[in-house]
């Protein structure tokens, strides 16, 4: 092997790495769809807005950039309830604003007292196309219960992206 060849060999490996290191997601803060006959209590609020860190965080661990969008610019951006979750174009227009490659959208649909759906739908920022549309089920409001939700939310996402994803062992009871 020549010294150019060898050179060129190591410099296609290494670009090819940085760019899966590089590849640029932004998380959007999850909305709340409750049809429960007592929707939006205190808790099923807080279990909503601690989804967007948890996957933020699952993401961050299977090595994406995660980028940050301010509430602000996502309010503006959101022309109501669930236009962003129903309109990718929208979508892809306010994660270009922040240089994402790809935006997720959010919601947590909560049909019954007894389970919930973390519902997700990933957009390639480029060119506004819909990548993948998530469906993980939380049965419970057990704090254990929606991590787990998360974690196979984000298994499913990187299944479409870099397939790099190891979600953690199930944490042992203590007895």
């Amino acid at each position: 092997m020549t010294r150019n060849t060898l050179s060129s060999s190591l410099l296609f490996c290494m670009l090819s790495f940085s760019s899966l290191a590089e590849t640029r997601i932004a998380v959007l803060d999850f909305e709340l769809k409750d049809l429960t006959l007592a929707p939006g209590v205190p808790a099923e609020v807080q279990r909503t807005a601690s989804i967007k860190p948890l996957l933020e965080q699952e993401l961050k661990r299977a090595g994406y950039v995660v980028i940050a969008i301010p509430n602000q610019a996502q309010q503006t951006a959101n022309s109501g309830v669930g236009y962003l979750f129903d309109h990718a174009d929208a979508a892809a227009q306010l994660g270009k604003q922040f240089q994402a490659d790809y935006i997720l959208v959010g919601r947590l649909h909560k049909p019954s007292f007894l389970f919930a759906y973390l519902m997700g739908r990933l957009v390639k920022v480029e060119d506004g196309k819909l990548i993948g549309d998530y469906i993980s089920e939380s049965k419970g409001p057990n704090a254990s219960l929606t991590i787990k939700a998360v974690e196979s939310l984000t298994t499913k996402i990187d299944h479409d992206l870099e397939r790099r994803y190891s979600p953690p062992p199930p944490a042992k009871l203590a007895h």
